[in-house]
């Protein structure tokens, strides 16, 4: 584990693709360091209808998320919601030898029992929760390792996935440079992100309202015990207006979001909007009619997640004790008052929390579920995933199909990194050309430090550059008298620095050893932050 760990998210959704990149610190605390949003293409209900539209879409995404951090992502994180996806909870059982204390292994083969479940040879497992164990008839046990016991029982959520919709997915995700770390159901990643304090102690319904889907998770005391998707979602909001005032879709959208109401009383009683169809007829309506086209929708949604809860786990007043809503479409004005009056039960508005960094453009409903993926890859299997950040220089050679995509010279424009054509590095203000521009080491792109695609290049021992425009892009540091070659490394200060454990610096001929100092492990740290989520 590294001290320094880059995590990406990317929601691939119906309405939108959003690319979010965060980086976990050393004491714990997580940084959203880039964000790229753009309109989602080749996407129908959480599934894959164009693959070229869709892996152009999340190229871009991930270029403007890159773009702003300043480091390049190569693992992430894929959302995964829709009506292919499945669920079901399985119950299983371990025998544990008497005088022997209940270890690891003990609870890994309970939990191995309770996927040893039929299911269809077109599924693909995504998730397996464990909800509870129960040790010789004791209920309600969270951690039973260590306790004492001759019978280990858990119930498991299983969550499994189409393998077609799934591989289409993969497909688009893998054609756009990327690989990916792992699939997370919607509707997990957004309770992750939404859920205060309170309700991981409790049963919390979160309700992600995207543009095709509906997602729907009940959490039971910090874990997913039950997840649905209804098919239904903020489009059809906007294709019963664009249907009623006979416009286009994109503009009854803007209508919606600014004029519109789930709750008629709500809306701007004295506004009056003079629409102009499609054939140039005009005529006028009042806020308050539009918003009496919205409520039936919105209502119906709510009814669909009700009967949903109310079959699978009892009346939602008498199983769950609060529900949070979040998604882009539940921004619109009264969707939370319509959603108290629907389900009986207190509502709020879930927004992403415990995050820093970019905290203002990520902290609204609709990213909820790209910073839930980014918490996901900290709490999976206790370790923070193998992302890649600006300290691992050499793990660029290992994907060299990166550096030929639209860019002259195999260079790639993100601030901090730069490609000469001779496949080096140079700093002090070098000739570095990139995309048909020199670069040097002044402005928010500081040729500093790094060595993409070619583990040698030569280093003139200049200072180190912090950039000003993209903080963290570029490295500050000293002279460093260093006129020889850097390998497998990164040069700060005239230090070498970096994953590969045989990096070295030759001055003079001679190798130089890498610094070396005690190494300071996150995982209490993440283990300390996060105990209650899983």
């Amino acid at each position: 584990m590294r001290e320094n760990s880059i995590i990406v998210g990317l929601d691939i959704g119906t309405t939108k693709i959003t690319t979010v990149i965060g980086e976990v610190a050393p004491d714990g605390t997580i940084d959203i360091i880039g964000e790229g949003s753009v309109p989602s293409e080749g996407m129908k209900r959480g599934s894959v209808v164009n693959l070229e539209r869709a892996t152009q879409a999340i190229k871009q995404s991930l270029h403007a998320a890159e773009r702003v951090s300043g480091v390049r992502a190569w693992n992430v994180f894929v959302s995964v919601g829709g009506n292919h996806t499945k669920a079901m909870t399985s119950h299983g059982l371990a025998a544990i030898r008497r005088q022997q204390e209940i270890s690891p292994p003990d609870v890994e083969r309970a939990i191995e029992n309770a996927r040893a479940v039929p299911l269809d040879p077109s599924l693909e497992v995504l998730h397996t929760i464990p909800q509870e164990y129960v040790v010789d008839g004791q209920e309600g046990i969270k951690n039973p390792v260590g306790m004492h016991g001759v019978r280990l029982e858990v119930d498991v959520h299983i969550v499994a996935g189409s393998a077609g919709p799934l591989l289409n997915l993969r497909r688009c995700v893998q054609e756009a440079g990327l690989q990916i770390e792992g699939f997370v159901l919607h509707s997990l990643a957004s309770g992750l992100a939404t859920l205060d304090q309170s309700e991981q102690n409790q049963t919390t319904v979160v309700v992600d309202m995207g543009g095709g889907t509906t997602d729907i998770g009940v959490f039971k005391r910090g874990n997913l015990a039950h997840s649905a998707s209804i098919p239904i979602g903020g489009d059809h909001v906007t294709a019963d207006l664009a249907q009623i005032l006979k416009i286009p879709m994109e503009e009854a959208e803007k209508v919606k979001r600014h004029y519109g109401a789930a709750i008629p009383e709500l809306a701007d009683q004295e506004l009056t909007l003079e629409i102009t169809t499609a054939s140039g007829a005009t005529h006028a309506i009042s806020a308050y009619e539009l918003s009496r086209v919205i409520r039936p929708r919105v209502s119906e949604i709510y009814g669909l997640i009700r009967d949903e809860i109310d079959q699978a786990l009892g009346p939602v007043e008498l199983v769950a004790q609060s529900v949070v809503l979040t998604g882009g479409g539940a921004q619109l004005p009264g969707a939370v008052d319509l959603a108290r009056e629907r389900f009986r039960l207190p509502t709020r508005l879930g927004r992403p929390r415990g995050i820093h960094g970019l905290s203002d453009i990520v902290g609204d409903p609709a990213h909820a579920c790209s910073v839930g993926m980014v918490l996901y890859g900290i709490t999976q299997d206790g370790r923070v995933p193998s992302g890649l950040d600006d300290s691992d220089p050499a793990a660029y050679a290992e994907y060299p199909g990166r550096h030929d995509q639209g860019y002259p010279q195999g260079g790639y424009p993100v601030p901090g990194y730069l490609t000469a054509p001779t496949g080096g590095v140079h700093g002090g203000g070098a000739p570095v050309s990139l995309a048909g521009s020199p670069q040097g080491t002044s402005g928010a792109y500081p040729a500093s430090g790094y060595v993409i695609g070619q583990p040698q290049g030569q280093y003139p021992a200049t200072p180190g550059y912090q950039g000003s425009a993209y903080p963290g892009a570029g490295h500050q540091g000293p002279a460093g008298p260093v006129g020889g070659q850097v390998v497998g490394g990164q040069l700060v200060g005239g230090q070498v620095v970096g994953v590969d454990p045989h990096a070295q610096v030759l001055v003079d001929g001679q190798p130089q050893k890498p610094p070396s100092g005690p190494k300071v492990s996150l995982m209490d740290k993440v283990k300390a932050l996060f105990r209650d989520w899983f």
